[in-house]
């Protein structure tokens, strides 16, 4: 392991230049250019905002609540979604040039990165001109939520693209598969009311249905996101049932599987590449 990393990081300046040619092409004859990553998180607000109030019980204030998942799940939908197809969109230089192949995906995560880095400045500066400001005691939460973030990006993006050469299945099964896992996700609707309705329903399964909700990975991460950027003594219901401490655990805990995921989907893709020319 210390020798392949030793020789990425001698690859290092490829990778910087796949990411800022994704840019470029993602950029390429665009009147707006970098606007449109923040168009996106602002166009998500106005919808579910407009929905929230035609349903009714939305979060107060909503705009920072529903920004704070958003902003863990954009980067977490680009990396993967875009990743599934990194080494088939790059077969050229798969089959001409050596490099480390891991740099592909990674490559599609740093792109994702940068969108990241633009949206997240422009949330900042709007909890602070709007005045909600942080809450110094669990802004703590922030740097954990983010590392679980993306060592579980890392991890899937690097699973679904060795996958995706041999069973090109793959990149229309993973959109599926993301739109269902952002509604299995706290992001435009509070964990809160998912554990007061589970806790206060009879049914046989309710506990069993509680537990299973809390092994998707990212409900930890999105949740900790908004605990450490979204601030509203109204709706401290929105974030419950767990506490600063509890989450913080669990988000330790979070990452060091994510360090695990990381190294075996590191290996699966290690083992497969081997083939990526010929499958190409």
């Amino acid at each position: 392991m210390g020798r392949r990393l030793r020789e990425l990081a001698g690859y290092r300046e490829i990778l910087w230049n796949l990411v800022r040619k994704e840019l470029k092409v993602k950029y390429t004859a665009s009147v707006l250019g970098a606007v449109w990553s923040l168009l996106n998180p602002v166009v998500f607000l106005i919808v579910f905002t407009f929905v929230s109030k035609v349903l009714g019980g939305a979060v107060q204030p909503y705009a920072p609540f529903l920004l704070a998942g958003l902003l863990a799940w954009n980067l977490f939908n680009v990396s993967v979604l875009q990743g599934a197809q990194s080494v088939i969109a790059n077969a050229n230089l798969v089959k001409k040039v050596y490099f480390p192949r891991e740099i592909l995906p990674l490559a599609t995560v740093g792109v994702a990165l940068v969108d990241f880095v633009l949206q997240s400045a422009v949330f900042f500066v709007f909890l602070i001109v709007f005045g909600y400001g942080f809450q110094l005691d669990v802004v703590w939460i922030y740097p954990l939520a983010f590392a679980d973030l993306l060592l579980f990006s890392v991890a899937l993006t690097m699973f679904v693209s060795s996958l995706n050469v041999r069973y090109r299945d793959v990149q229309h099964l993973i959109g599926l598969a993301l739109l269902v896992w952002f509604w299995l996700t706290p992001i435009v609707y509070p964990i809160g009311r998912v554990y007061t309705t589970i806790s206060t329903s009879t049914a046989a399964y309710a506990s069993a249905a509680w537990y299973v909700y809390l092994c998707n990975p990212m409900t930890w991460i999105v949740v900790g996101f908004q605990r450490a950027l979204f601030h509203s003594p109204d709706a401290s219901w929105a974030l419950a049932p767990f506490s600063a401490a509890q989450l913080g655990l669990a988000l330790t805990v979070g990452i060091a599987l994510g360090l695990v995921l990381v190294y075996l989907a590191w290996r699966l893709y290690f083992s497969m590449s081997g083939d990526f020319a010929e499958e190409l």
